[in-house]
């Protein structure tokens, strides 16, 4: 982590310009083409949605601005990111929220997440990392998602970006994911938003072409 110098800092008046606002916070939800993911997921035996949260935050590491937060007063930028993600397990109603680093690899990936969500016993386990250093994650996978907000405590601060989708639809042989973010404007323009789709339509058509789309 390191601190920012917001007197030197080129987004210093945008950051500025949103600080004034009472709800800095904005949302957007639009298709990615997952196909290559599911046909993956089901070949390799992984989870999809384990997959899909890899890839995200894979394709947010990208992109430098998705790194900037607020933290106690000021911004600071985390050089890695860490996924946390609600979870069910088998059978059961009550979601568990579930915290670990991405790693390298897309399959290790899925399976340690798998592993760790089974074995956890309550509803949140906090990690050594900084709450701030998070993505937030979560999956509505039984109907299809069109728009979606967080919880929020009301604090225009608060900068984790925030990830959720939902069912997956068949057009035209092809599998589509109705994927929302919620970002905070003092950070993140809809031009960031731009680059990590751009990134994360790349990794994705990585993976179907059948190369390594975390490299």
């Amino acid at each position: 982590m390191r601190q920012v110098d917001l007197g030197q800092w080129a987004r210093r008046d945008h950051y500025q310009f949103y600080k004034n606002l009472a709800m800095p916070l904005y949302n957007m939800t639009f298709p990615v083409d997952v196909t290559g993911l599911r046909r993956y997921a089901r070949e390799k035996g992984l989870s999809f949605y384990c997959g899909m949260i890899f890839l995200v935050t894979k394709a947010m590491e990208e992109v430098e601005a998705f790194h900037y937060r607020e933290k106690d007063g000021g911004v600071v930028w985390y050089d890695t990111l860490i996924p946390s993600f609600t979870d069910l397990h088998p059978g059961s109603e009550y979601f568990h929220i579930v915290t670990l680093e991405a790693g390298d690899s897309l399959d290790a990936f899925c399976r340690a997440a798998r592993e760790k969500s089974r074995a956890q016993t309550v509803f949140l386990a906090n990690g050594p990392w900084d709450l701030e250093r998070q993505i937030h994650f979560t999956c509505l996978p039984w109907f299809p998602l069109s728009a979606y907000s967080n919880a929020w405590d009301g604090d225009p601060a608060f900068s984790i970006p925030q990830v959720a989708w939902g069912k997956y639809e068949e057009s035209g042989g092809r599998t589509v994911l109705p994927l929302s973010l919620e970002l905070n404007h003092r950070l993140l323009d809809g031009i960031h938003a731009g680059q990590f789709y751009k990134n994360l339509s790349r990794r994705l058509a990585a993976l179907e072409a059948g190369g390594t789309p975390w490299m």
